[in-house]
């Protein structure tokens, strides 16, 4: 007899990690509005990052190098950080997109690239 807590289990960590994620998002938004980012201008940014999805078409591996390298809290942090105590504001306000960006989409189900396929993430396959 199998029991039901391994797929409750599941369901709640991906609600757990689906709330952080919009909580990145918002964490995101709210630091770029903070550092004066123009409310209007944020929408259209938060899409910049998927230019980087241009790498495959040099291939999926060179895609998914591309795409991760901009798609990760490392870079996105790394360039608030760079940005904020090198004093270059709009460096730092691309940054906060990034976080938001980051945080948008993990929690639409969108991660990280595995070489062999776009549709290949972290998170599981996209299009289940």
């Amino acid at each position: 007899m199998q029991s039901d807590a391994a797929p409750q289990a599941s369901r709640t960590i991906d609600l757990i990690l689906r709330a952080e994620s919009v909580a990145l998002f918002l964490g995101g938004v709210a630091g770029y509005l903070a550092m004066n980012g123009h409310p209007l201008a944020l929408l259209p940014l938060l899409f910049v990052p998927d230019v980087s999805m241009l790498g495959y078409l040099g291939g999926p591996r060179l895609g998914a190098v591309t795409y991760n390298l901009v798609h990760n809290l490392v870079t996105a942090l790394g360039v608030v950080a760079i940005g904020w105590f090198a004093a270059i504001a709009p460096l730092a306000l691309f940054g906060a997109v990034l976080v938001a960006h980051v945080g948008m989409d993990r929690a639409l189900g969108y991660g990280l690239k595995q070489p062999a396929d776009f549709r290949d993430t972290h998170l599981g396959r996209i299009g289940r």
